[in-house]
């Protein structure tokens, strides 16, 4: 045979030794490629992990077994000018099989020479390591999930301490120095931080649920940023850092969600104050380019590490912190800016020289001038106050009678009921004007509840309120349908019922 020219017996045997060897490796792809880089040989373990058999693929390119994303950056030719230069390449990456399914090989490319150092082709070797993989990806995930959990039980007991204390000394009835109103500041801030994570909660599972929805309407791009730079203030002045505001005065209007605007902004100041020192400077920017509205959060803080900034806007990645975890937080706030950003039609960048040396992130929003004119048409929303008979429904009686008690504090007569039976004698004794309802009622929900008012002879035109834990678009769908005016998601921020009774009139 031609392949045994000018062999010796004991040399022909040691080479069809050889072959039958190579042949017979089934946990490996070993073949060999000609100097362009064409299969020219092809083993039984090539066959088992690719997919081809030896007279569907010999003669073919290698760049077969490539992703189109590694072949449109020319990563076959790579390896193969690689391993001709330096004698050999290894690389770990996605390879197609034949069926285009994809798996994890480890391949090693050996250019193979004769004597005369003439490049006569290379050799391949392939293993697949798809299982090893996603063993590697399923710890990963496991460990960013305890880790996760480890935080988050973390963040959710660090406000209870101060709580718990401020009860204390509200219940010891200190009148000193202000103590009560310091007791009462603090159980104020720490509930509102408890809410913040809640929500972020909240809102990563409705974003990876596809359910976050936007209430679009016409606003000036300054409106949602100052709310912003007011929630974000304490932080500030809690580590002594300097802030600076900068903006022409000039109008801004978009089209967009003013509380998820304002989400944005705060979540990106907050980061920036997190990672920056006592002492230290946050500026926000905001101006106008190639029509669009771009807001920039800049800080001379910690920075961000090269191989961290591809990933700064990933669920649950934050940069390093000491065991204290002293600013709090579950790495949730830059995944949702990015989601929020994105559905406002935007975009979102990070970037930073180093670590050390500060951080910038920029979101480019798309100006809407026909926005600006309805929003103008529109005109100032009048408001006004009255007095309101109000029923307020919750089985939890600390939430039904603290409730209670707040809206009596704003003037209106007000009365609670604990279930369903006394929600429904009461309202139909004291025909309340506005019923503040809980859904999750024990024995009959409140939407029953509502739909049974509604019946009552007097109560047609009363305003149900909606009161629950449930916030996502199904959720205010069935309250709609149920005959509510209004969704309110607990717990319930003061000034938002306040400002819905105030509009009554």
């Amino acid at each position: 045979m031609g392949a045994h020219r000018g062999l010796s017996p004991p040399e022909r045997e040691t080479e069809e030794h050889f072959r039958l060897l190579v042949e017979s490796v089934l946990d490996y792809g070993i073949f060999m490629l000609d100097p362009d880089g064409k299969v020219a040989s092809w083993n039984r373990g090539a066959e088992r992990i690719k997919g081809w058999r030896a007279d569907e693929i010999v003669g073919r390119h290698f760049s077969v077994f490539y992703t189109q994303d590694a072949i449109d950056r020319g990563w076959p030719q790579h390896e193969l000018s690689v391993a001709r230069r330096e004698g050999r390449f290894e690389d770990e990456g996605w390879r197609v099989r034949k069926d285009g399914s994809r798996f994890w090989a480890n391949v090693v490319i050996s250019a193979v020479r004769d004597r005369a150092g003439t490049l006569r082709g290379f050799a391949k070797v392939t293993r697949d390591l798809t299982e090893r993989k996603r063993i590697e990806e399923l710890e990963v995930a496991e460990r960013r999930i305890n880790e996760f959990l480890a935080m988050l039980g973390h963040e959710l007991r660090n406000p209870l301490a101060p709580i718990r204390n401020a009860v204390a000394i509200l219940r010891a009835g200190a009148r000193d120095s202000g103590s009560e109103e310091r007791a009462a500041g603090v159980i104020e801030r720490q509930v509102d931080h408890l809410t913040r994570l809640v929500d972020d909660l909240l809102d990563i599972s409705r974003i990876t649920s596809g359910k976050i929805v936007l209430r679009k309407e016409p606003i000036d791009l300054p409106a949602p940023i100052l709310a912003a730079v007011e929630a974000a203030r304490p932080a500030f002045e809690r580590k002594g850092q300097a802030f600076e505001f900068r903006h022409d005065g000039s109008p801004l209007p978009v089209s967009g969600d003013g509380t998820r605007l304002t989400q944005i902004v705060l979540n990106l100041l907050n980061n920036a104050s997190k990672y920056t020192p006592d002492g230290g400077h946050v500026s926000l920017f905001l101006e106008t380019a190639e029509g669009q509205a771009v807001i920039r959060v800049k800080d001379d803080g910690m920075g961000i590490a090269p191989d961290l900034l591809p990933r700064m806007f990933d669920l649950f990645v934050q940069g390093e912190r000491g065991i204290d975890r002293s600013e709090g937080g579950l790495g949730l706030g830059l995944t949702l800016v990015r989601r929020l950003v994105h559905l406002h039609g935007g975009t979102v960048t990070a970037s930073s020289p180093g670590p050390g040396r500060g951080s910038e992130f920029e979101v480019r929003l798309p100006l809407d001038q026909a926005a600006g004119r309805r929003a103008e048409a529109q005109g100032p929303v009048a408001t006004a106050s009255a007095r309101y008979r109000v029923l307020v429904v919750d089985d939890n009686e600390d939430s039904a009678e603290t409730m209670a008690t707040l809206v009596g504090m704003w003037g209106h007569d007000v009365r609670t009921s604990h279930d369903a039976a006394g929600a429904l004698q009461a309202a139909a004794e004291h025909l309340p004007e506005v019923v503040l309802l809980d859904i999750g009622l024990p024995h009959v929900s409140g939407y029953e509840v509502a739909t049974r008012m509604r019946a009552l002879p007097g109560l047609e035109r009363t305003v149900l309120i909606a009161m629950t834990g449930y916030g996502q678009e199904e959720d205010r769908r069935r309250t709609r349908e149920a005959g509510f005016t209004h969704h309110l998601t607990k717990p319930v921020p003061p000034e938002t019922l306040k400002g819905i009774l105030s509009s009554l009139a």
